[in-house]
């Protein structure tokens, strides 16, 4: 990447975390990570040590439920272990609060399930993810949330994972007796958690079996768009059938590059070189059909750029399909948003109620994702996104 797309990434960064520092102003939720996140990624280290002390004042007092994000104690975790590299005394809060999460397995359903029982965004694939994120986690930290995971996988069709908790509900009620497929709410998220502790946990055969399966369902939900992209629906095809047309959501959270990065990586993981194959051949499609114009849409600039549903989030997994499963389609699409980010962002930020310092949908994720792909920076934040 160009020397000076690194420089005007880097700027961009400390110029926000100036402004935040000065005029901090709240996420959604006190304990988001993407205040923590984006100074860990940043080369100045005045500036970003000044944002985390200002981040730490109030870390923690969000949710006491334990979330990766909507302000939950695992997204805390995350920015108080990133901001101990800048503060070393908040290890200490750090290893205190990741033995607090290790002990809460016993409270997510096994059946009729809702979101926070097993996904990345809300449940126990983002807590897993987070004892990841910036650390070396030990086994015993893993394995209980991993056998959660793994018992929720343990039929082929995963019907422990159909939801149960939404009928008649405004907004999530497609959802209720369907198994969701995204990276953020569904199938693709868990398996990056499980992914990750099978890297960590060596080949126990639950995990094994528990990841062949998700994502062998996973595989079968795919069918190709109207555009020649390989798709995924927010849930299994055992529902109304896909739309004729093309699926304009392809974003981190949901359709190919999420749920393709997911495929990949277990595969390797597992040494199945034919399924890493046919995953970096989904992506592939993605790649070389995406069209900015048409498949970034919506009403903010975190609809737009930001990690769960904008330009961030596909430039996120591009890097990642590049750097580790060396896809060429991945490489070019990566430059691409690169340029779209560093040409867009800079006019973004003015009004912070309009994009609060979040890091799944806000400026800090953005920006983290666009130092991460265009200057090398720290890639050990990426388990907040199930990649790495």
């Amino acid at each position: 990447m160009a020397h000076t797309t690194h420089d005007t990434a880097h700027d961009l960064a400390v110029r926000y975390l100036e402004k935040w520092s000065t005029a901090p102003h709240e996420a959604t939720h006190p304990s988001d990570p993407g205040i923590p996140v984006l100074a860990h990624l940043v080369a100045d280290r005045d500036t970003a040590a000044a944002a985390v002390a200002v981040w730490a004042k109030s870390a923690g007092r969000g949710p006491s439920h334990p979330a990766l994000y909507d302000g939950g104690l695992a997204g805390t975790l995350v920015g108080l272990r990133l901001g101990a590299r800048l503060h070393p005394a908040l290890h200490r809060a750090a290893d205190r609060l990741r033995d607090h999460l290790g002990t809460r397995t016993a409270e997510y359903r096994t059946r009729d399930v809702a979101f926070p029982d097993y996904d990345l965004i809300s449940g126990p694939s983002g807590t897993l993810l987070a004892l990841c994120a910036g650390a070396d986690p030990t086994p015993g930290q893993l394995r209980p949330l991993a056998a959660h995971l793994a018992l929720l996988c343990d039929g082929d069709e995963l019907p422990r994972l159909r939801a149960g908790q939404y009928e008649g509900h405004p907004y999530l009620a497609w959802t209720q007796g369907r198994v969701n497929t995204g990276m953020g709410h569904g199938v693709a998220g868990l398996a990056t958690a499980l992914t990750a502790a099978r890297r960590r946990l060596g080949p126990d055969p639950e995990l094994t079996a528990a990841l062949t399966r998700a994502t062998r369902w996973l595989a079968r939900q795919a069918y190709d768009d109207a555009r020649a992209i390989r798709s995924w629906p927010g849930a299994g095809l055992d529902g109304d059938p896909p739309p004729d047309g093309a699926n304009r959501r392809q974003a981190w959270c949901y359709g190919n590059p999420g749920v393709a990065w997911a495929l990949w990586d277990a595969a390797d993981a597992l040494g199945n070189k034919e399924a890493a194959e046919k995953a970096a051949g989904a992506f592939t499609t993605l790649a070389e059909h995406y069209d900015e114009e048409f498949h970034l849409f919506g009403d903010t600039p975190g609809d737009l750029l930001g990690l769960c549903h904008g330009a961030a989030g596909v430039l996120a997994v591009a890097d990642a399909f590049d750097r580790h499963a060396r896809v060429p389609a991945a490489a070019a699409l990566k430059e691409r948003l690169v340029r779209h980010l560093v040409a867009r962002l800079p006019d973004t930020w003015d009004d912070l109620d309009a994009w609060p310092p979040g890091l799944l949908c806000g400026v800090p994720g953005a920006l983290g994702a666009l130092l991460t792909a265009a200057h090398g920076a720290s890639r050990a934040w990426l388990p907040c996104l199930g990649l790495r």
